[in-house]
């Protein structure tokens, strides 16, 4: 990944961008500091689809682990909380 400051970017945008095509990044700076990089669309894709990725395969495992431990025999919540909450879902769904 290459870094190049804004006045460089805009003198040398057309090479910046066969860069990019290239499969380089391009960090772009004001004063110093990271204000944008240039990414080609596919990458940045990929990235968000292996992000989406990973987190539903968190949650796979995470539901697998929940069905192999046990309920605790003792209820959480009393019957007229869960009265209470049941008589909620079913207003909001003859809500619709």
């Amino acid at each position: 990944m290459s870094t190049v400051s804004i006045s460089q970017a805009r003198a040398a945008l057309p090479e910046l961008l066969d860069r990019v095509l290239a499969g380089e990044e391009v960090t772009i700076t004001r004063h110093g500091q990271e204000v944008a990089v240039l990414v080609r669309p596919d990458t940045l894709r990929t990235r968000r689809a292996d992000r989406v990725l990973a987190a539903a395969e968190r949650l796979h495992d995470e539901l697998s682990q929940a069905r192999n431990r046990r309920l605790s025999e003792a209820p959480r919540i009393s019957a007229d909380r869960a009265e209470e909450l049941l008589a909620d879902v079913a207003a909001s769904r003859s809500a619709r």
